[in-house]
């Protein structure tokens, strides 16, 4: 891979420009009927840097964004990379009250939001400060699209952005992003994904997450593909799109929905070379069960906000269901003890922890949340629970806050989920820990039952205690119609453990 660090750490734009192929080429076909070349999208970025100056924002300053997807909205963050500003997408779903902790936290000096909003916000913005508040919608027009009348030389400030975390627990920490950071998850995806200027991209995830608007734009963007850009994912859409695409990238939801398509064949999938999977774990079952249909072995990996990518099943290699693959080029991982840090051995769990180019630059304002994320050697502690196969692989265990305490032993609810799922009519399920008297926690299970199966808890109860050991049997099993799921289809476990808190305590 040809990395260019002292490039990329100054100016991702710059690295855009030299390897984004054609000036003239395609770049987005949106499903509103409009096309952008490169030379037009990448005006249009210009164009905007230059509204946003002469709102009142100076390079530095944070540029709040809360819109629905549009090539404008992929646009106002090049025009952040390019004007030195600091973008900070906000998700779509967020209320009046939530956004105002974002904005009292981050202090931006500008507001986009839709025009639908602005009237719910304003005062929100004027209260942290906001020198302006402007307008965009979904195509293309607003306040924001009427100050773009004119153009701005580039300038270039060392962050690019700032992501929160989704907050599915405690606050949510902003997590600063630069140039090299995103310059180096890009390169390296280009080159494990094989993407070059012949791929065409199905992309129909939200923009306010580093999936949807890094992950898969940013790839295209150095590889000089094409995307074909969808507000929302409709099956029916995707598979009329698939004889003239090449790769999609999606969350385990898309997937799901299209095995329940009527169409999903191996010859309609013919002219796809890849699929991709995020966000959320991919069930082994979804895996297996896409492959029988089509032939193509959905490819997953691993990242998260504060780092991007971290591991990618191989291309060309095996791609094993129910692991994230393999370190991505120039990123080391290890599991450690998560009270030591100490490395462990292969088949151990653990905590994982991260090193490379791609990790964050720490939390917004927040320097004792970025040290305590830190091990003393400089590996950023993840969170996220998993083992290292002998050959590399990773596969993820859960959350370490979601590691069930029980008795004084520690139940891994991956282990416990892996089983439930196989069961027959099982969709999935969700294990995490809840206020126990005797137990300290007990072990509880939320499952959802496939179209028009039925699920007994005590016939379900009775089959783990042959597989498990007793403390680790659920000692309920809730049989619900869904689990909650934030906006990138991650279970909010603790949202189960808020709801059900109450279950194990004396009436």
């Amino acid at each position: 891979m040809v990395w260019n660090a002292g490039l990329a750490a100054r100016n991702f734009a710059e690295l855009v420009t030299s390897r984004g192929g054609s000036h003239e080429r395609l770049l987005l076909a949106c499903d509103d009927g409009r096309n952008f070349t490169f030379a037009a999208f990448w005006a249009l970025a210009g164009r905007l840097a230059y509204a946003l100056k002469h709102s009142g924002a100076k390079p530095g300053d944070r540029i709040a964004v809360q819109v629905d997807k549009s090539p404008e909205a992929i646009a106002l963050f090049w025009a952040c990379a390019r004007g030195g500003f600091i973008f900070l997408p906000l998700n779509t779903a967020y209320t009046a009250s939530e956004v105002s902790y974002f904005l009292t936290d981050a202090e931006p000096a500008v507001l986009v939001a839709t025009p639908q909003r602005m009237a719910d916000l304003a005062q929100v913005a004027k209260v942290a400060g906001c020198t302006a508040i402007l307008s965009l919608d979904d195509n293309g027009s607003g306040t924001l699209m009427d100050a773009a009348s004119g153009t701005l030389e580039d300038h270039f400030d060392a962050l690019v952005a700032i992501l929160y975390t989704s907050g599915t627990t405690g606050r949510s920490k902003g997590a600063m992003l630069s140039h090299g950071n995103l310059a180096s998850n890009a390169l390296a995806l280009t080159e494990t994904w094989r993407f070059s200027a012949a791929d065409r991209l199905i992309h129909a995830l939200p923009v306010y997450h580093t999936h949807g608007l890094f992950t898969a734009t940013n790839t295209l963007l150095l590889s000089g593909g094409s995307m074909f850009f969808r507000r929302t994912f409709n099956a029916d859409d995707v598979m009329r799109l698939m004889p003239d695409a090449t790769t999609m990238m999606g969350v385990p939801t898309f997937y799901t929905r299209l095995l329940q398509h009527p169409g999903l064949t191996q010859q309609a999938t013919a002219h796809m070379r890849l699929f991709i999977s995020g966000s959320a774990p991919l069930l082994a079952e979804t895996h297996r069960a896409f492959k029988a249909k089509t032939g193509h072995a959905i490819l997953e990996r691993y990242g998260m906000t504060e780092t991007s990518m971290n591991t990618s099943n191989p291309y060309a290699g095996e791609r094993r269901p129910g692991t994230v693959g393999l370190p991505l080029p120039h990123i080391s991982v290890r599991v450690a003890d998560p009270q030591n840090h100490a490395l462990l051995p292969p088949e151990s769990d653990g905590m994982i922890e991260i090193k490379g180019p791609n990790l964050f630059k720490g939390y917004w304002r927040n320097p004792q949340k970025t040290a305590e994320d830190m091990s003393s050697d400089g590996w950023f502690i993840t969170g996220d629970m998993g083992r290292l196969s002998r050959d590399g692989y990773l596969t993820i265990t859960g959350r370490a806050k979601d590691l069930v305490i029980t008795g004084g032993f520690n139940v891994y609810p991956k282990e416990i989920e892996l089983l439930i799922d196989a069961m027959p009519g099982v969709l999935e399920s969700a294990v995490f820990g809840v206020a126990h008297p005797d137990f300290g926690e007990g072990v509880t299970a939320a499952v959802v039952a496939q179209p028009g199966a039925s699920l007994d808890e005590s016939e379900m109860l009775a089959t783990l205690k042959k597989e498990l050991a007793s403390f680790k049997c659920p000692k309920r099993i809730l049989i619900l119609a869904e689990l909650p799921r934030n906006a990138m289809g991650k279970v909010q476990k603790a949202l189960l453990r808020e709801t059900h808190k109450a279950l194990y305590l004396p009436v």
